[in-house]
């Protein structure tokens, strides 16, 4: 695990070299095909050499929930273990680790009416103002979101709009028991020590991505029938910004001024979450020989 732009491509990689590891992407945008340099895919030679499974299974017209999540990664786990190899999990989406581990509330099904009126409240209001009728009638879920987090926002909104009851009372209900799941897990967490470095980091990758034709990108996909910003593929971070910029509603500056904070406000959740995250082990993968001391903690719990 760990927050954007922290290395855990190049980590799993290296791990790959030294144990039996078969890679599975924990990533909810990198599901989606046709968004590879938004999402800073990995290339096609280190996917050559090291395959990543649930990469490139959806198209960004549909959707993509924890829990297909659960059911695609435990089908991919089985097939790697019958191989008698091991699974490395790898990604950001830290909701896809909990719901695989710790199971999931069962949540009302999506109503596309009333998402569709949340939308249209939120393009009058603006999502600041949709998270403060969050925090109305479900100030804990409001606590957890960030107020421009438009996703999770209308999310929240939709199931009390659907069933009359907030989303925290829904998720703390008895959870699908995942006593069917046998496996181990060990959790490692990639965490730089400097704030300052990650947030440089992200910047550099932004502009990576601009050069590799990310604007190219999002055009191509705007071009695609059926797709709309309001999908949860394009409100990936980066994509809806690039998509107000392709639209005329914001400046290139504007939409890379915007991206770039949203990016380090998703890292900034992405630690949160690790940090209330139990028996996890964390290594700052920049220090001199971490690969090591990852290796060796590794070598110690599969032995």
């Amino acid at each position: 695990m760990g927050p954007t732009a922290s290395g855990k491509t190049d980590v799993a990689v290296s791990l790959c070299k030294r144990f039996p590891f078969d890679v599975i992407s924990v990533d909810s945008a990198l599901v989606y095909r046709g968004m590879d340099i938004g999402t800073a895919r990995p290339n096609a030679e280190i996917l050559r050499r090291v395959p990543h499974r649930l990469i490139d299974i959806r198209d960004p017209e549909e959707t993509y929930s924890a829990g297909d999540f659960i059911r695609d990664a435990r089908i991919e786990m089985d097939q790697i273990a019958a191989a008698g190899r091991i699974p490395l999990l790898v990604g950001g989406t830290m909701m896809y680790f909990r719901a695989l581990i710790d199971g999931i509330a069962e949540l009302p099904t999506a109503d596309d009416r009333i998402r569709a009126k949340i939308d249209a409240d939120a393009d009058e209001q603006g999502w600041p103002a949709m998270h403060a009728k969050l925090r109305d009638v479900d100030p804990v879920a409001a606590d957890r979101i960030h107020r421009n987090d438009s996703q999770r926002i209308q999310r929240a909104l939709e199931v009390y709009l659907t069933s009359g009851k907030p989303l925290t009372a829904w998720q703390d209900q008895a959870v699908q028991d995942p006593a069917d799941d046998d496996w181990t897990y060990v959790k490692i967490a990639l965490q730089l020590k400097s704030r300052e470095v990650l947030h440089a980091r992200i910047e550099k990758r932004l502009d990576s991505m601009i050069n590799n034709g990310f604007l190219d990108e999002v055009q191509t996909l705007r071009r695609r029938s059926g797709l709309t910003r309001g999908l949860p593929s394009m409100r990936a971070v980066g994509y809806r910004q690039f998509w107000d910029h392709a639209v005329g509603e914001c400046s290139l500056d504007e939409a890379k001024v915007q991206a770039l904070a949203a990016t380090r406000q998703l890292a900034k959740r992405q630690m949160t979450w690790l940090r209330s995250e139990a028996e996890l082990t964390s290594f700052d993968p920049l220090e001199a020989r971490a690969i090591d001391a990852i290796s060796a903690h590794l070598a110690g719990k599969l032995s």
